[in-house]
Parts: C-alpha cells; sequence; structure tokens
C-alpha cells in the first residue's frame, strides 16, 4: 500500500510560521548528545510548546522541520543511525517507518492511552505485528469552513450546499486532491476507505460541480486568505485548522461537520530505535501527549488542532473554538483519508488536474 502524506497543512506549516521561532530553533550542528533532536511540523517549532519541556528537563530541543512523509523520511535516510530521536509523522504512515526499521516500540503503560478520544487512536496504523509504534498527539478535519455573518450555518450541515447555486461565486476550494476527494466521496455517499478505479467517474463530476461554484482553487495560504478577506465565504476543505488560529482576528470564522461527514487527519509521534537518548525521547513524547503538553500543541502558533488526549487543559474559550464538546459526534461522523494504491493514486492526481483545467 502506497500513502501519499495525508496532512492537510503541508503548505501551512512553512508559510505560517514565525521567522523568529524559525531562527531560534533552527537544528544545532554542534548537538550535545544530551540534547533531543526532532524531525517535526511546524506545530512542534513554538518555543511556548518547547521551553517549558527544555526548562523542567535542563536540555535543548533541537527541532528540523520537513513537510509530509516522504520528505521526513528522506532525511532520515541521508542522516546517519542515532542522529534523531522522535519523530511526527502523519498517523497513517507509522507502519512504513516501521517497515524501513526506524522505530522503537512505545511502552504503552507509561503513556496515557486510556484518555484519548478512541477514535484517534488509529491502532490499525499505529500499532503494527502487537507492538505500538505511534501515538496519536493531535487531528482535526478537512471540511466546510465558512463566514457565520455571510452564509446561512443551517446550510453549512449538508455539502448539498456546495453544488446548489445559493453560494455560487462564494467558494473557494482548497488545492489538495486527497482531502477534497474524499468529501466529494462522502457527498456521494461513498466511503473514503473504498474507493476504487470504477468510482473516479462519479467523483469527478462532483468535483466539477464545486469548480463551477468557486471562485478560486488555492493552496492553504490562498484559499484561507480568501476566506479571512470575505472575497469568498466558504471554504471547501477548510476546518479548525484554518478557523481557529483566525478566530481571534474574526470571530465569524467556523467550520461545520455535515451530515454526510468530514475526512480526519491525525499526526503521531514516534521514538527513532536509534536514538541515543531514549529516556529524554520518552520524556518528551510524555510531555507532549501530558494536558499542559496537549493544550500548547492543540493551540500552537502554526497552526490549531485538536487534542488527542481528552483531558488537555485548554481554557474554555480554547475549547469553544475547538468546538470540543461537539467531538465525539464529529469523530462518529468522520471517515479516513482515501489512501490509494500507487496506481489509483496517480489516477487520482490526473482527476484532480483535469478539474482544475476545466472551464
Amino acid at each position: 500500500m502506497s500513502h501519499t502524506a495525508s496532512n492537510p497543512l503541508s503548505i501551512l506549516k512553512t508559510r505560517l510560521r514565525t521567522a523568529a521561532a524559525a531562527a531560534a530553533l533552527l537544528l544545532s550542528t554542534g548537538a550535545q548528545a544530551a540534547d533531543l533532536n526532532a524531525l517535526i511540523w511546524c506545530d512542534h517549532a513554538d518555543p511556548a510548546l518547547l521551553q517549558p519541556f527544555e526548562e523542567a528537563n535542563g536540555v535543548k530541543v533541537n527541532v528540523k522541520e520537513f513537510e509530509g512523509t516522504g520528505a521526513g523520511l528522506a532525511i532520515v535516510e541521508q542522516s546517519q543511525p542515532g542522529d534523531w530521536d522522535v519523530m511526527v509523522i502523519d498517523s497513517i504512515d507509522v507502519p512504513r517507518g516501521v517497515e524501513k526499521g526506524l522505530f522503537e516500540p512505545l511502552p504503552e503503560d507509561k503513556l496515557p492511552l486510556a484518555d484519548l478520544f478512541p477514535q484517534v487512536k488509529m491502532d490499525g496504523s499505529t500499532v503494527v505485528g502487537g507492538k505500538r509504534y505511534g501515538i496519536t498527539e493531535k487531528f482535526g478535519y478537512n471540511t466546510i469552513g465558512y463566514n457565520k455573518t455571510k452564509v446561512d450555518p443551517a446550510d453549512m450541515q449538508s455539502m448539498a450546499a456546495l453544488t446548489g447555486d445559493k453560494y455560487k461565486g462564494k467558494v473557494a476550494i482548497y488545492d489538495y486532491y486527497l482531502p477534497v476527494i474524499g468529501m466529494a466521496a462522502l457527498a456521494i455517499g461513498k466511503k473514503t476507505a473504498e474507493l476504487t478505479e470504477a468510482d473516479l467517474p462519479a467523483l469527478k463530476d462532483e468535483l466539477l460541480k464545486m469548480k463551477a461554484n468557486a471562485k478560486l482553487v488555492g493552496e492553504v495560504t490562498a484559499s484561507q486568505t480568501a476566506l479571512a478577506t470575505g472575497e469568498v465565504d466558504i471554504l471547501v476543505g477548510g476546518g479548525e485548522w484554518v478557523t481557529a488560529g483566525l478566530a481571534k482576528e474574526n470571530p465569524a470564522l467556523d467550520f461545520s461537520i455535515p451530515k454526510e461527514g468530514a475526512v480526519l487527519w491525525s499526526q503521531s509521534l514516534a521514538m527513532f530505535k536509534d536514538s541515543k537518548n531514549k529516556d529524554m525521547a520518552l520524556k518528551f513524547i510524555q510531555y507532549i501527549m501530558g494536558p499542559e503538553g496537549q493544550a500548547r500543541l492543540a493551540t500552537s502558533s502554526c497552526y490549531w488542532g485538536m487534542p488527542a488526549n481528552t483531558k488537555a487543559a485548554l481554557t474554555d474559550d480554547q475549547k469553544k473554538i475547538l468546538r470540543f464538546d461537539e467531538q465525539p459526534g464529529f469523530l462518529a461522523r468522520a471517515q479516513a483519508y482515501p489512501a490509494p494504491n500507487a496506481d489509483l493514486d496517480k489516477k487520482m492526481q490526473d482527476m484532480w488536474t483535469e478539474m482544475l483545467q476545466a472551464k
């Protein structure tokens, strides 16, 4: 099975980080053995997340950001054994690291597994051969983001609004094929895990209907900006990772999990088998998975997302923005990213390109 990286934020990771944080947290070439070296997504580069751990443990966390599982694994292949201690990885891609012999099994009795939302434990991916190699730390949805002062929120409870005439020209589409194809599948009553080549014509027809209503199809920054500035009122593929971070500047932005469902993304932490500092690596994972670390990760300056731990120490306002109390219902309607094999993946990408080029 060939997985394409399921992270919906691959462009956002670099574009929305602050230059100061990046400069302060670049991987040190002179790292000491006691340091912790982490391959991460940009939400882990936030000093507000790292500093409490560093101060409590007298350690420096050296981080290197990457986009997508393939890029992360390429960095590992170009490194020496023991160069890295921990890695952030798409939950569905944990088996790829295990197959390469990269990861160390995690001690389940030392992790708060009982406190996680059951639907995001992702044991089908994070547990391989009866051993846990990853633990889900953060998740969210590719779904419908919108301005609740410009559209009827009741309309956003069904994907039919994305192809109807009411909001024609008021829609942006996030330019990442897997989650939006997943949304199209849900809209026509298909399960994302069961898509085959036979479904492509119906999926293409649904995507073309969405495209006909769209003012633009753009990468993260362009589509998010269009929603934030009022150029469009709806973002197909948006979610809390778009609207939550902008809530203070524009409290009118919100997201829905429509009756047809949403596409679930999730990210996990893994420990390298060749780590020279496994005790500290485990402490780091425990910190990130604890109530305080989970709250800081969920509200990182790079992008917000739902903490996997139900006991995350979020404020009432933060919980409201993330729709924390509604998560059980959201998760019940969510489906995983499509995970096509290499042949179907190429056909999906070709279909997406045809949609983009359609007049």
